[in-house]
């Protein structure tokens, strides 16, 4: 490995693993109560969950839906720009966002301390599986792969389905975060937990490890926890999903050096050295190496052999 500079550069993060009730009021002051927990921990950047406002709606295609939607920046990002200024802490928020009549996204805010808002993410994958509708609701985000630069670092932030996509990670990478965020609602299905959970969950977090170790930097994914049914089916008949929590923090070698539990919630504060970066980066030089003069043909769908 490479030379690490003598001096420490320390981050806190936090990672705030909830389960999300069908009472956006409650939720947000759940959520409120965890940021202001793990700050007293020590934390100085925050993650919260993917859409922690409500239940993961996106199971059904319900028009009703759209009603917990809400400008960004607006009354959530401003609540917790009150509790970022108290508590000197940044904070990412991801939220349902009403852009204009019909048109939606799905939005991870930052907030930096006294700074207040600095800025928004719009998820630019979206996905259109079983009980994973997010097409019907999200626009696919139009303002590009982005880093926050704030006080104490850099922050790449993504969203979920981006997590399993290379592109997403390096642009944002390259951009100088230090840090890849992704607010998460993952889990499985119950009726293919025994069959397929093991390799989904493992599929899951070493994608996001290899955005470590391939850009040298950390990786920190943030999901939800809990059981949430279908909406409109018998909560006791298990159609649903069952959210696998397991939020982690993965080192730039690509270690997992914190992990929640699975079943609970929790909140995290794992410290970071920043420096460890510049040591795997000059001993493992993925980014002095590439060439880019070879890869213009990525920007096609597929490779056709015509």
């Amino acid at each position: 490995m490479g030379a690490r500079p003598d001096t420490p550069r320390l981050l806190h993060v936090g990672l705030v693993q909830m389960r999300c009730s069908p009472d956006p009021a409650q939720n947000l002051d759940r959520a409120l109560a965890l940021t202001r927990e793990a700050a007293r921990q020590g934390a100085e950047v925050i993650c919260l969950p993917e859409l922690f406002l409500s239940p993961y709606f996106c199971q059904t295609e319900d028009y009703a839906a759209f009603r917990l939607a809400e400008p960004v920046p607006g009354p959530t990002t401003a609540a917790f720009e009150t509790l970022a200024a108290e508590l000197d802490v940044a904070v990412i928020v991801s939220l349902f966002e009403r852009r204009a009549a019909g048109l939606y996204h799905n939005t991870a805010a930052v907030i930096d301390g006294p700074r207040g808002y600095v800025g928004k993410y719009r998820k630019m994958h979206i996905p259109d599986d079983p009980r994973y509708y997010e097409k019907f609701y999200f626009t696919p985000g139009d303002l590009g792969f982005k880093a926050f630069r704030t006080d104490r670092a850099s922050l790449g932030v993504l969203v979920c389905w981006d997590q399993w996509y290379p592109e997403a990670a390096r642009l944002t990478a390259l951009q100088g975060a230090d840090v890849l965020f992704y607010p998460t609602a993952i889990g499985w299905h119950p009726e293919e937990r025994a069959s397929h959970g093991r390799q989904q969950h493992e599929a899951w977090e070493l994608a996001q490890r290899a955005h470590a170790v391939a850009n040298g930097c950390f990786v920190v994914a943030v999901n939800r926890t809990g059981f949430e049914p279908t909406p409109g089916t018998d909560p006791d008949a298990g159609e649903g999903i069952q959210f696998w929590g397991q939020s982690f923090v993965a080192a730039p070698d690509g270690q997992v050096i914190a992990r929640a539990p699975v079943d609970e919630e929790a909140t995290l504060v794992v410290r970071l050295d920043l420096n460890q970066m510049e040591e795997l980066r000059t001993g493992w030089p993925f980014l002095r190496d590439r060439r880019i003069d070879a890869y213009d043909r990525l920007t096609q769908r597929f490779l056709d052999a015509d």
